[in-house]
């Protein structure tokens, strides 16, 4: 059920929880757009972006998910945390749809 990421040129099999934290900055901007579409496709909720670069990160993942907003049916929920303490981000997405308790999957790309 899972579709495919391409990550530094290898496809990998990855189906994502439906909250995740991806960690700023990334290695490679390119991998953001197959990334976010892997995301949709998998309904992840949301995509918590921590560290340094977050907010511009944010607006990326932002831009590729409305796309040319003829799809109304993409969303994900998006936030930014370049100055905030590790441990407080992961416990606001701990704390994100509480009632499912789905588990947090940290990406790093």
């Amino acid at each position: 059920m899972g579709g495919k990421l391409p990550q530094l040129g290898y496809p990998l099999q990855v189906t994502f929880a439906r909250k995740i934290l991806l960690h700023s900055p990334v290695s490679d901007e390119r991998l953001l757009e197959p990334f976010v579409e892997q995301c949709l496709e998998d309904q992840v909720s949301i995509i918590a972006v921590f560290g340094e670069g977050s907010r511009r990160l944010e607006d990326i993942i932002d831009e590729i998910v409305v796309g040319d907003g003829s799809q109304p049916d993409r969303f994900v929920c998006t936030t930014s945390h370049p100055n905030e303490p590790f441990d407080d981000v992961l416990n606001m997405l701990n704390h994100w749809e509480l009632e499912r308790k789905d588990p947090v999957q940290e990406v790093r790309l």
